[in-house]
């Protein structure tokens, strides 16, 4: 498909010019009054304008711009004088960056526009990824507050919050977002399989974020150079050890999706844990925990495999999230994690994340969490037309699947165990 005028004039723009080139040619192609774009920060908490003359941020949760950031469709509304605000998610590959707003008078606006301007908001977000290399205009309208040393290293580290394919969808978040330090995730999708990993690293501030830093480049290095997830295991253990000779370890979840089957091989190798929502219901799926990496730096990982289904739904988190008490000393995990899985099962999983979190700040009280707190959520899709697999096992020993705590053969809780960072 040939490129339309606007577009071929965004990748000519400057890196730092990218609204005012859109906000001229809009003007001029469709007649609009005005041109707004406002990027989500990293909280996710607002709408955050761009650029010195930008306008006020918006909140996420209570604005027109917030509804159509969070519908991922666009949204209509008329101001007081008449004119017609066109609110546009700027999404890419799942990942939603903020919002496009374009203001256009009664006499000017008609519906048939609408999907030329959502390929314009296509268009900037592309283009805004790649004017990132070059400029911080961007990052910096995301920031609602100073990032410390150590969130700003886990962020650069991180692939995106977003990603969506035909066979699955994933969304992510981590909290405090400002100053996150040890806690990240990664991913990476090939033409046959996506590669998935959840990472604690122990300790706190720049050191955590160090360790982990070490721990992810190890991984994709490993990843890289095309070994299976066991030997990129191995590998970052022997870098971790290497560097801290066992004085400090990366707790980590490792998975291997094969797009066209749902077979997953998985290295559990510390606390990041796994629950499932399947047919309204939600079972945490535990495997056997091996040595986290860089404890002794010789460590051999096994995978162990499962199978996930069209319709699955998957929560990651770390052990801020689970191991977080109630007022009461009730762990967030034990209940109130799939009630809240239950309760945001309509949720697209871009917006699963941040609710989950937004809960656990209410299970938690005052004062605020003190411990980072991550949640990943992947939507199961399958490949079209790809032939269902009977399920395999999610532990060697357990042919009916996963056993709930306490339960005769269940594996013990790890929360306080050597997994856990």
């Amino acid at each position: 498909m040939d490129e339309t005028p606007i577009a071929q004039a965004l990748r000519a723009a400057a890196p730092h010019a990218l609204v005012d080139v859109v906000r001229e040619a809009v003007k001029d192609t469709y007649g609009a009054v005005d041109v707004q774009l406002r990027l989500a920060d990293y909280g996710m908490r607002s709408l955050q304008g761009v650029g010195p003359d930008a306008e006020e941020s918006v909140c996420i949760h209570t604005s027109p711009q917030g509804r159509a950031f969070g519908s991922q469709k666009p949204y209509m509304t008329r101001t007081a004088a008449g004119a017609v605000d066109v609110h546009l998610p700027v999404i890419i590959r799942g990942d939603n960056l903020g919002v496009l707003t374009v203001r256009m008078g009664a006499d000017t606006y008609a519906e048939p526009i609408l999907p030329e301007l959502a390929r314009i908001s296509e268009a900037l977000g592309h283009e805004i990824l790649v004017a990132e290399r070059d400029t911080d205009l961007y990052v910096l309208a995301r920031r609602a507050a100073r990032l410390t040393l150590a969130a700003e290293m886990q962020w650069q580290l991180l692939p995106g919050r977003a990603c969506a394919r035909e066979e699955f969808a994933i969304g992510a978040h981590l909290e405090p977002a400002y100053a996150i330090f040890g806690d990240n995730y990664d991913w990476s999708v090939s033409a046959e399989r996506l590669t998935l990993t959840i990472t604690n690293g122990m300790g706190e501030g720049v050191q955590a974020a160090l360790l982990t830093n070490l721990a992810v480049s190890a991984l994709r290095n490993a990843r890289r150079a095309g070994l299976d997830i066991a030997n990129q295991a191995v590998l970052a253990d022997q870098a971790v050890h290497a560097q801290y000779g066992g004085e400090a370890h990366v707790a980590v979840l490792l998975l291997s999706f094969d797009l066209a089957t749902g077979e997953v091989d998985v290295v559990d190798a510390g606390s990041p844990r796994l629950w499932r929502l399947r047919d309204r219901s939600v079972s945490e799926v535990r495997f056997d925990a091996q040595l986290p990496l860089g404890m002794f730096g010789d460590t051999v990982y096994e995978p162990q495999h499962f199978t996930v289904r069209p319709g699955d739904r998957l929560a990651f988190s770390s052990d801020g999230v689970y191991d977080s008490p109630s007022p009461g000393g009730v762990n967030y995990g034990e209940s109130a994690l799939a009630r809240t899985l239950l309760a945001t099962s309509l949720l697209p999983p871009s917006q699963v994340p941040g609710a989950m979190l937004r809960e656990l700040s209410d299970h938690h009280g005052d004062p605020a969490l003190d411990d980072d707190a991550l949640v990943l959520c992947l939507d199961w899709y399958g490949r079209p037309g790809a032939a269902p697999v009977p399920d395999v096992p999610e532990r060697p020993d357990d042919a009916d699947g996963p056993r709930a705590p306490g339960e005769p053969g269940a594996p013990a809780d790890r929360g306080d165990g050597p997994g856990s960072a």
